[in-house]
């Protein structure tokens, strides 16, 4: 039950949106007991974000949200392979892309809670 949340103050193209979506799903399997079968994305281009005072550079700001947990060598292995696909298909540098873990034991799907 992973959810990506990724903001970016450049565009992001359908067919990058396409190449994300398939990578970050290949990606969220760094994650011991995580698919993308049950990978949830949201893609926010053109946001207003500064980054170091500056809202014209490129910058991301990308959330993961897990059910459970992960293992800081998981969380550092899925940092690296994000922050290198964000640089790659969106033109950003890896040194303006923050990514943030959050960690729930709740989780509500279908009417239920895990």
């Amino acid at each position: 039950m992973p959810f990506i949340n990724t903001k970016t103050n450049v565009q992001i193209p359908a067919e990058k949106e396409t190449v994300l979506k398939e990578k970050f799903g290949k990606a969220i399997s760094l994650i011991r007991g995580k698919s993308e079968a049950w990978l949830m994305l949201n893609f926010q281009d053109n946001c207003h974000m500064y980054f170091k005072g500056d809202g014209e550079a490129p910058c991301a700001m990308i959330e993961v949200k897990l059910y459970g947990s992960a293992s800081p060598q998981e969380y550092e292995a899925l940092t690296n392979n994000l922050t290198k696909i964000i640089s790659c298909e969106l033109n950003i540098p890896e040194s303006r892309i923050y990514i943030k873990y959050e960690e729930t034991a709740y989780w509500g799907w279908g009417g239920h809670n895990f």
